[in-house]
């Protein structure tokens, strides 16, 4: 039989990864109505040439809203234990900051630009990154040892 988890409240690890992650999943949605996305008329399935903006300001297309509708409802399952936050949130910021390597290496009328990227998301991706990683590496104390990081391996 599972042992139940303490209660009261979760660590701060989870709680920011479960918000990180519920921004994602609004994020989403918000990019599917019309309105919050300026010209939603000409919003396409993936591509460059997709002319919607969310916020007037990101470039997105159905599969962008899609993929950050995937990376927010993982991430609020990876939020119910703390080396799934852990993971989420470390790995998802190094993905972003390789993201963010891939928006400048690619050219922005290129079909390799088929999320599609404009400078705004670019700019974005580089603050995700170094957020999330930030998070996820400094947010727990734990390091998966059983002990805190100020006390070293193999002493009690």
């Amino acid at each position: 039989m599972r042992e139940r988890a303490p209660a009261g409240p979760k660590p701060r690890i989870q709680a920011v990864a479960a918000a990180v992650a519920a921004v994602f999943v609004l994020i989403g949605v918000l990019g599917f109505v019309p309105g919050v996305t300026t010209g939603y008329g000409e919003l396409a399935f993936a591509g460059h040439h997709s002319g919607a903006k969310l916020l007037g300001l990101f470039q997105v297309s159905v599969l962008h809203n899609l993929l950050h509708l995937l990376f927010g409802l993982v991430g609020l399952v990876l939020a119910r234990r703390i080396g799934g936050a852990r993971l989420f949130l470390a790995g998802g910021g190094a993905s972003y900051l390789a993201l963010w390597l891939y928006g400048f290496a690619v050219d922005r009328n290129a079909t390799a630009n088929f999320v599609p990227f404009n400078d705004a998301d670019n700019w974005l991706h580089l603050v995700l990154g170094f957020g999330m990683l930030a998070a996820g590496l400094l947010l727990f104390n734990g390091v998966g040892t059983g002990g805190r990081l100020d006390v070293p391996v193999g002493r009690p």
